[in-house]
């Protein structure tokens, strides 16, 4: 089967005529080819979302965009088992866990036409100024033509997280999808448009970053660039971004700890320990990947990790009772691969590490958990992406928030402990946008999500998430009939 790029409400082929295989990752098979996009296609779909922004749809009321909005996230919910069979497939993860993810995305299509009515009620707030003289009223501009890049984990939600603020505030965008994981973006342009999307509101080109994300991020008429992917591409786009001065946001990066003190129920941090690294592969922006635990819990809770984590089914996502599925492609199997052997030479393994001695094909890791990691290790800073636990220790309080902050990311962070008040403390001590107390990584798309230092600029979801998309403006009115008594006396 063969996808076209969405622009102006059509589908098209590939200004160059290429095509792009989408393969799956748990029996590296091509199963789908999409066009391969390049420069003149992301021109076209500015174009046309330039045209769309100064047209009809820059004069729509929130309650307008609300209506379209609620309506995709009825069709996505309607159509949520096979949106979630599609990502299976390119993604590799877990059947369970997709139909949660496709879920997410209706929500959020939903919470944000919320948002938009709320907006309509914003237009024309006053503003008190201390001249009464003067009134003084805020206004929301969309921001224009949006440029949204989107990663490969959470296909369809992380562009969901992009996409429905967009439409809610009143701005036009053209979509790139990872080349990994295009076909749930599609699909949600199919949708959006039966939805009642005008032709140009949201376009969807699908292509190598280096041939389309590139050209988008450097686009003189893209006014947002909003980013979720690596630290180095998002220097890249932040870069771009300059030329011209454009908004941008960025989601990149995380190593985040988790913080384990000696009066912590080990069996919650055992469970809350396996879901914040392993779930979806560890190919989690957000994952605890650094266990930091008090000495005295440590070798007990260390035992559990590994013998849980051998419990864990391994395969492919679509067959009932798997846990883990393939990683995302090859090249990321190469890179959490190439991390293990580093490790072996760096930390003690305690478990996993390799391949599933029964899954021949497919891009598969085993749960792996190292223990006695120094603070130098590379296991220990670098992003691995994958489902690798990095386990160290600590004696005191302040130990532990320290090797928590010495780190170039601060996206999240966990503190598991009885003691409320403490694990409060340490909390407030994290040098992270998102933290988590007796629990790591559920996450609700009410709050604001973003990271300090290397994890990003700016935060999305909620309405944060919104703002990023709307440019305030002040009208400022001279109500008095006297003179103002700079020139005319």
């Amino acid at each position: 089967m063969q996808s076209k790029h969405f622009i102006d409400g059509q589908w098209r082929e590939s200004a160059g005529g290429g095509l792009l295989d989408v393969i799956n990752p748990a029996t590296e098979q091509v199963f789908h080819q999409v066009a391969a996009g390049n420069a003149a296609d992301v021109d076209a779909a500015v174009a046309a979302a330039k045209a769309a922004m100064q047209g009809p749809w820059r004069r729509t009321t929130g309650k307008d965009r609300a209506k379209i909005l609620r309506a995709i996230a009825e069709a996505i919910t309607s159509e949520q088992q096979a949106l979630a069979e599609i990502e299976v497939r390119d993604n590799g993860k877990p059947l369970p866990e997709a139909l949660g993810d496709i879920g997410d995305a209706a929500y959020c299509f939903n919470l944000y036409a919320t948002y938009a009515e709320e907006l309509d009620a914003r237009q024309g707030s006053r503003i008190e100024v201390p001249d009464a003289r003067f009134d003084c009223r805020l206004k929301y501009m969309p921001v224009g033509v949006a440029g949204l890049i989107v990663p490969w984990n959470y296909p369809l939600l992380m562009a969901a997280w992009k996409v429905a603020p967009a439409i809610a505030a009143g701005c036009t965008m053209v979509l790139k999808p990872s080349e990994f994981t295009p076909l749930t973006a599609l699909e949600l342009a199919r949708i959006a448009h039966a939805a009642g999307l005008p032709n140009g509101v949201l376009n969807v080109v699908t292509g190598y970053g280096r041939d389309t994300g590139a050209r988008l991020a450097l686009h003189q008429d893209v006014r947002k660039l909003a980013f979720t992917g690596s630290v180095a591409t998002g220097i890249s786009v932040a870069t771009a971004a300059a030329q011209d001065i454009k908004s941008v946001s960025l989601e990149l990066g995380g190593k985040s700890p988790i913080v384990v003190f000696d009066d912590a129920d080990v069996e919650q941090v055992v469970e809350w320990t396996m879901f914040g690294i392993f779930w979806n592969q560890g190919q989690v922006c957000s994952a605890t990947s650094r266990m930091i635990v008090e000495q005295g819990i440590a070798p007990k809770l260390i035992d559990r990790l590994s013998a849980e984590a051998k419990k864990i089914t391994i395969g492919d996502g679509m067959k009932d009772g798997t846990l883990l599925g393939p990683l995302v492609s090859a090249q990321q199997h190469k890179k959490v691969t190439g991390y293990i052997e580093t490790g072996r030479g760096e930390a003690t393994l305690v478990t996993g590490g390799g391949r599933p001695a029964h899954l021949n094909t497919g891009y598969f890791v085993e749960p792996t958990i190292f223990a006695d990691v120094k603070p130098s290790a590379r296991i220990w800073n670098e992003e691995i992406f994958g489902p690798v636990l990095a386990v160290t220790t600590f004696k005191s309080e302040d130990e532990a928030v320290a090797l928590a902050n010495t780190s170039e990311f601060g996206l999240a962070a966990a503190v598991m402990s009885a003691d409320l008040a403490r694990a409060e403390r340490v909390a407030d001590a994290f040098e992270a946008g998102v933290c988590w107390i007796n629990c790591s990584q559920p996450n609700f798309l009410e709050p604001p999500w973003g990271g300090m230092k290397k994890s990003g600029v700016g935060r999305e979801l909620g309405t944060w998430g919104l703002n990023n998309f709307l440019e305030p403006k002040q009208v400022l009115t001279y109500k008095s009939t006297e003179p103002w008594g700079w020139y005319l006396k």
